[in-house]
């Protein structure tokens, strides 16, 4: 009998993380999240077109209703996309109203918040769904917009975030599930919302950092339920949580104005803490092989390397400083982790640097990405190929590597602030106008 328990304790393990194991491999593949399936810019399995054009390997090309920043997420056949857009506005003339309203940094109009499922294979529309509307309580940044935030999803949960719109999960054929609203945020100069959840095994991950009471917050996927809250208080941050692995065990680091602070995944016990990233934090923190990687660019230059195995307390004085540097950091952009380097944009700028991620020795430093203008959106890359999207319309793409080499430069008629979503053979580029599908025909 007791032989028979065990057989059968045995089998239900053994499928458990069968299964646990096929839908890691499975997500690998697409794109859930803010910064893709390793939260880092990679897409492990894909092999996107290096040139394009309005004529060239364009598989298609939707309007956008509305106006919104979120790079979208994918999963399956679908890809899940947020916008806002100005409420009882019809989609031919919600561009046109968006341009005068969006371009005011404080509006009494009231704004359709939306969540919008895309078929990958055609760009026709699976489901669009109204989460919410209502007029912001407070203005934006101009280059901002009311749906900056990235949504998540597993393939079964998606959730869209909406900040002081709130929370809203709905299953793939787009029945809401559970929404949640924590009240308004009192975002630093009344430069808008950015921060995106973290979705890592059950449990949804939220940064609610303001110039008010702030926390970090950890929800049940299916049901909304809050599993734990810690007290953050470090002033407005942009940068979106980071869920990193070490040892077996799960911590989320989450980027500050004050201090960068990580919670166990499990409980929200602080683990360790490092000095902030800068008055205005917007870059995600990265990590692979046991170091997390820590950026701000906005009043000064910082980057920090800080060893998991290390870290505790205070990460300087526990020594877990791996190393650091102090020049070219980004301001918006989220930096590349790639195959051992380290890609990053001066500021918003069109110059590049590139770091041996584990010694900080640099490859190559301010190096000129002649073609674009302002850069907004995060650095990809793929099948040793590295991306770069513009402001201009304009993407570039160059050899992953120690030397920089310039493969093309492609132009299309949008402007990018959302960063590009590689899966598979496809790339997407959510412009302020059109969604794009950029594959070989």
């Amino acid at each position: 009998m007791i032989f028979r328990m065990l057989t059968i304790i045995s089998v239900c393990l053994f499928n458990v993380y069968t299964l646990i194991a096929q839908q890691t491999s499975e997500s690998m593949r697409y794109w859930p999240q803010w910064r893709g399936p390793l939260a880092t810019g990679e897409a492990p399995y894909g092999d996107p077109p290096a040139t394009w054009d309005e004529d060239t390997n364009i598989r298609w090309k939707v309007p956008l209703p509305g106006l919104g920043h979120a790079t979208p997420v994918v999963w399956g056949d679908r890809i899940y996309i947020s916008t806002a857009v100005p409420a009882g506005a019809k989609d031919s003339d919600s561009k046109s109203r968006a341009g005068r309203i969006f371009g005011t940094l404080m509006s009494n109009n009231s704004f359709s918040y939306e969540v919008l499922a895309i078929n990958r294979t055609d760009g026709s529309l699976v489901w669009r769904r109204t989460a919410r509307v209502e007029p912001p309580h407070e203005g934006r940044h101009e280059d901002a917009s009311w749906a900056s935030c990235s949504p998540v999803t597993d393939g079964e949960y998606v959730i869209a975030s909406f900040g002081s719109r709130g929370f809203y999960c709905y299953d793939w054929k787009g029945n809401l599930l559970w929404e949640k609203d924590f009240g308004d945020l009192r975002i630093r100069f009344q430069w808008g919302e950015g921060s995106s959840p973290t979705l890592s095994g059950d449990k949804l991950i939220i940064p609610w950092d303001h110039d008010g009471d702030s926390f970090i917050v950890a929800l049940d996927k299916k049901s909304g339920r809050e599993i734990w809250r810690a007290k953050r208080n470090d002033g407005t941050s942009w940068a979106t949580p980071l869920v990193v692995d070490h040892n077996g065990e799960k911590q989320v680091v989450a980027s500050s104005i004050r201090y960068v602070r990580s919670f166990d995944f499990e409980t929200g016990k602080e683990l360790w803490h490092t000095r902030g990233m800068t008055a205005n934090p917007i870059p995600s923190p990265v990590s692979a092989n046991g170091i997390v990687y820590l950026m701000g660019g906005y009043s000064e230059s910082i980057l920090q390397a800080v060893s998991l195995d290390k870290a505790q307390g205070d990460a300087a004085m526990s020594k877990a400083i791996v190393w650091d540097y102090h020049q070219d950091t980004p301001y918006v952009p989220s930096p590349l982790l790639y195959e051992g380097n380290l890609y990053f944009i001066k500021y918003n700028q069109n110059m590049l640097s590139c770091l041996d991620a584990i010694t900080g020795k640099p490859h190559y430093i301010r190096q000129r990405l002649n073609g674009l203008s302002g850069v907004y959106s995060s650095p990809v890359a793929a099948k040793d190929r590295v991306y770069i999207a513009g402001r201009n319309g304009v993407t570039i793409v160059f050899k992953h590597g120690p030397t920089f080499e310039v493969l093309s430069l492609n132009k299309l008629n949008d402007r990018f602030d959302a960063s590009p979503v590689i899966v598979g053979k496809d790339m997407y580029l959510r412009g302020h106008d059109n969604l794009y599908c950029i594959s070989e025909k």
